[in-house]
């Protein structure tokens, strides 16, 4: 193993002591002192930032010393392990074959080498990998300090390297999944300005070789063309659920079949076609309503999607445990955003006899998904990363908004909305991610936004419930075992101006 210094590692160092000069004396003295001392750490800090994206730190061989250091075979194989084990059923794009292939290619191909340096990075930025991959690391102890910090080194290499060839011009299936890779990996650092563009970059890869006609799968070697197809509406649920979360335009539309359950034994694909019906109705109509470019929509057309999504996963998932927390969590979630469509174009009734189009629907939104969430283990949660909190976040903070306003009925000793919002925030706070990046946003949502009487309970011991689940959801049930044992103007996602359209009736 080579001697792995600082500036190759792309870590800047961060001696932060500040000389000190003559000066005051006394009180005055230790404030002043105090103030150079947070500027000084700012300043490393900032330093530090800067040399996390400096790819002139990085050699540019893929076999060099430096990154083959870091990109062991040992840390590809544990990487592929927990892909296999855990993240295939959501994104199964690829197949033990081709990482092999890979393998044997990367010393003298640019495009294996930066699709495998996007692939660990990405298993070890945005999943939160652990126990598969951190034996591989113990060599680097002292250099690198957790996951994120080599997931960042092995990003940064594959952004410098792929500058050496053009995979613009002449793109391939492996160009697209290393800019979905890439762009995975922004998304887990909170980069999401330089995420879009790089999710951008695959969907423009993708329609670029033809992904989006159904005569590009005609012919040609089977394997590779259902891998194609599976990457195609893999893109097509990522652009959706982004477009929502950010308010982004789409590129892609259903103009291909969907993939086969008959192609794969291990009952993945099923799920994985569960996810892209959830998403399918939310289309450019939808979209442009979303970012307020047109407004041709219906109560009853409204009322209408409500339905379809309730409609669109069976009471009993014939799927593993992490494919079914991502699809019940996801299709709470859109039906929030239904919700809050519906609220900004003034729909909504407290007299409505549709219950998704009151005022409190989200409270039923709510009690659903605590009762579901409640059988699923951590682990099969936080596999999915930062993104299935972000979904978790939304519900918290439109819950939090319509219990500032809609009058609560449930008596003070039954379960009632406070009950599933201390339970969605103990959810969100034990998520690894959640406690550091959400937690603190619910706090102070709450504070500013709940009367102060509610709001002191919501801020008591957090405990975690388990209730019933509405006739029209009900309790998850697994086909197979699970594969495990065991404020508001910060948040993006915040409910739009409730108290403007609220009206008691």
């Amino acid at each position: 193993m080579p001697v792995i210094d600082e500036s190759q590692a792309g870590l800047a160092c961060t001696y932060d002591a500040i000389p000190q000069k003559k000066g005051p004396k006394g009180s005055r003295a230790k404030v002043i002192s105090e103030l150079r001392l947070r500027e000084g750490q700012k300043k490393a800090e900032h330093r530090r930032q800067e040399s996390m994206y400096n790819y002139s730190s990085l050699t540019s061989s893929p076999s060099s010393p430096t990154l083959s250091g870091f990109l062991t075979r040992d840390l590809i194989e544990g990487c592929t392990d927990f892909y296999f084990a855990h993240m295939y059923p959501t994104m199964p794009i690829l197949h033990n074959e081709q990482i092999f292939r890979l393998i044997a290619e990367m010393d003298s191909s640019v495009e294996a080498y930066c699709m495998l340096c996007s692939f660990c990075a990405f298993m070890l930025i945005q999943p939160g990998i652990e126990s598969k991959a951190g034996y591989a690391m113990k060599n680097l102890k002292g250099s690198i300090s957790n996951n994120t910090s080599l997931g960042r080194i092995l990003l940064e290499g594959a952004l410098r390297r792929r500058k050496r060839y053009d995979y613009i011009e002449s793109p391939s299936v492996n160009a697209v999944i290393t800019s979905f890779f890439v762009f995975g990996c922004f998304f887990g650092l909170d980069k999401h300005n330089t995420a879009w563009f790089h999710l951008r970059e695959a969907t423009t890869l993708a329609q670029t070789i033809g992904m989006q006609d159904e005569k590009t799968y005609i012919g040609g070697d089977l394997a590779e063309s259902t891998r194609m197809r599976r990457l195609f509406w893999l893109l097509f649920v990522t652009e959706r659920a982004y477009a929502l979360q950010k308010h982004r335009p789409l590129t892609l539309h259903a103009t291909i079949k969907l993939p086969s359950a008959a192609e794969d034994p291990s009952k993945s694909i099923a799920g994985f076609i569960h996810l892209v019906n959830l998403y399918r109705p939310f289309d450019d109509t939808f979209i442009g309503l979303w970012n307020k470019s047109r407004t041709d929509c219906s109560t009853l057309w409204l009322a209408h999607l409500q339905k379809q999504l309730m409609q669109a996963l069976p009471s009993v998932l014939d799927c593993s445990e992490t494919q079914a927390a991502d699809l019940r969590v996801s299709q709470h979630w859109l039906r929030t955003i239904v919700w809050q469509l519906s609220i900004t174009n003034e729909y909504l009734s407290s007299a409505s006899l549709d219950s998704s189009m009151t005022f409190a629907y989200p409270i039923e939104i709510a009690k659903d998904l605590v009762a579901l969430t409640g059988q699923f283990s951590q682990r099969s949660m936080e596999v999915h990363g930062i993104g299935l909190i972000e979904k978790l976040f939304d519900i918290t903070c439109t819950l939090i908004d319509v219990m500032s306003c809609v009058p609560l009925e449930s008596p003070r000793f039954e379960i009632g909305p406070q009950h599933y919002l201390n339970h969605l925030i103990h959810l969100i706070s034990t998520l690894r991610g959640g406690e550091s990046r959400f937690l603190q946003l619910i706090v102070t949502k709450i504070r500013d936004t709940l009367p102060p009487h509610l709001a002191a309970l919501i801020t008591q011991p957090i405990t975690p419930i388990k209730t019933e689940p509405s006739p029209e959801i009900p309790f998850l049930q697994h086909a197979e075992s699970s594969e495990y044992q065991s404020s508001s103007t910060s948040s993006p996602y915040s409910t739009p101006s409730f108290t403007q359209y609220y009206t008691p009736s």
